[in-house]
């Protein structure tokens, strides 16, 4: 990732928190260096120094089986918007895109035993719905055999993580506030989710 100057997370620790909040991720593994990628929902877990990302594929997907060959990508990233020059005081300026976006890089596991893959899927239903856990135990014990033989569950531990919060840092204070002013006042969740991220890192 190409980070400039002035523009990098402070640690790893709030790359992790960026990375829980916005959990639905595109992992990226190369076949053939051809580049194949899927969107999943991740869980985030960071015990001492070691940082694991897990998720399940689809049986079918061909990403399953080659996703312990080569070093894969996960790319967490929201909220993001388009920033207009007609907020900065030099007329000689150009549009530009304010984002955040954190890359993990590792050699992800599969999981193939029963046991495995049922404590990833409770955790994840922990992590993302707690309440359905109810509903989850009480499901046939057919009818989650036969939903977990569907899906390949799998663990990557992170061996690199980067990061990058691109927020008007490199802008004055009156034109960060313009930015902020159109963002929180649009119609759009997103732009303002993303307000106030700029609103938190220029204070």
């Amino acid at each position: 990732m190409y980070i400039p100057n002035g523009f990098q997370f402070d640690n790893d620790d709030e790359k992790v928190a960026f990375m829980k909040q916005y959990s639905f991720a595109t992992i990226i593994t190369t076949k053939d260096n051809f580049p194949i990628a899927t969107q999943l929902p991740f869980l985030v877990e960071k015990n001492s120094d070691k940082l694991v990302l897990s998720s399940h594929f689809a049986l079918a997907n061909e990403q399953a089986k080659i996703i312990t060959e080569n070093i894969s990508l996960v790319i967490f990233t929201e909220p993001h918007a388009y920033i207009s020059p007609k907020h900065y005081e030099k007329r000689e300026s150009v549009p530009t895109w304010d984002y955040i976006a954190v890359h993990a890089y590792g050699k992800a596991k599969i999981l193939d035993d029963e046991t495995s893959k049922l404590k990833i899927l409770e955790r994840m239903i922990h992590f993302y719905e707690k309440d359905y856990l109810q509903q989850w135990d009480g499901l046939t014990e057919k009818f989650r055999t036969g939903m977990m033989r569907g899906i390949v569950a799998f663990e990557l531990e992170v061996s690199d993580l980067q990061g990058q919060k691109k927020l008007s840092q490199n802008k004055t204070v009156v034109e960060r506030d313009r930015i902020i002013e159109q963002l929180e006042n649009g119609g759009n969740t997103v732009e303002k989710d993303l307000a106030k991220y700029i609103r938190e890192e220029n204070k």
